[in-house]
């Protein structure tokens, strides 16, 4: 049965998206099924891996399961799927705390009834949430068996993560008991400063084994991959940003 990922920050801009489609690229290039799944209705991870927008979406997908098969698209990368998302994903939020359509027990639990039948078909299935802590992310963090943490090297950072753990824990406690945190990881990372430094030494010291061993460098070609519709791995493998996914991948899949 394959194990689903989730990849959560309430804070936008620090490489959530990126990291999900590189280290699903990876995990696929190292012979393993993947399926990356767009939860975040801007539809970046969408446009990063170069699949279409056409419908049916994940909105379209989590109401009827039988669209699975249309659902699912083929990337360029072999072994890596993506379910996309499109701006109809931001309606659901709305639907979701209706209590009219949905009732307040099914609401978190959505995402996951949609997965399920999924995981004998992947290795990993990776979600990319939107940065909010809203009824997405809750629906994220009710389908995934554990939690990966990208970390932007600055100071607020350190604040973001606490709410991001309560938020963690109470899923643990009411709705999800087998999630666990899979993981911190450092991006867009500048050894020349003191400040990321000093992030990546306290970070360490108080989450210990929680820290990957990886940190992903600042790198412009990261930040052009997406643009071009490639995962890294595909439009310079040769770059410093590659390689550190490429790693980084390797430590997720070693982690179990």
């Amino acid at each position: 049965m394959g194990k689903i990922f989730v990849f959560v920050n309430q804070k936008g801009g620090v490489g959530k998206t990126t990291s999900a489609i590189n280290i699903g690229a990876y995990m696929a290039e190292l012979g393993k099924k993947v399926l990356l799944v767009d939860f975040d209705s801007q539809g970046n991870m969408t446009t990063g891996v170069g699949v279409s927008k056409d419908k049916p979406s994940i909105y379209e997908f989590m109401d009827d399961d039988s669209l699975a098969e249309k659902a699912i698209k083929h990337s360029a990368v072999p072994n890596l799927d993506a379910i996309s998302a499109d701006e109809s994903l931001a309606g659901a939020a709305i639907e979701f705390a209706d209590e009219k359509i949905v009732s307040k027990e099914k609401r978190n639990f959505i995402l996951k009834e949609a997965l399920d039948p999924l995981r004998d078909k992947y290795d990993y299935i990776l979600i990319d949430c939107p940065p909010s802590l809203g009824l997405l992310t809750l629906n994220g963090l009710v389908a995934a068996d554990a939690v990966l943490v990208p970390m932007q090297c600055e100071y607020f950072a350190l604040e973001g993560i606490t709410l991001l753990l309560q938020t963690v824990k109470r899923v643990q406690k009411s709705q999800n008991p087998n999630l666990i945190l899979g993981g911190i990881f450092f991006t867009m990372y500048d050894s020349r400063t003191r400040l990321a430094q000093d992030v990546v030494r306290n970070v360490q010291a108080y989450f210990k084994e929680a820290v990957f061993n990886t940190i992903i460098p600042r790198n412009i070609r990261l930040s052009e991959a997406p643009s071009h519709g490639q995962p890294i791995s595909l439009y310079d493998p040769s770059c410093v940003g590659a390689k550190s996914y490429k790693k980084l991948a390797e430590e997720v899949i070693s982690r179990g």
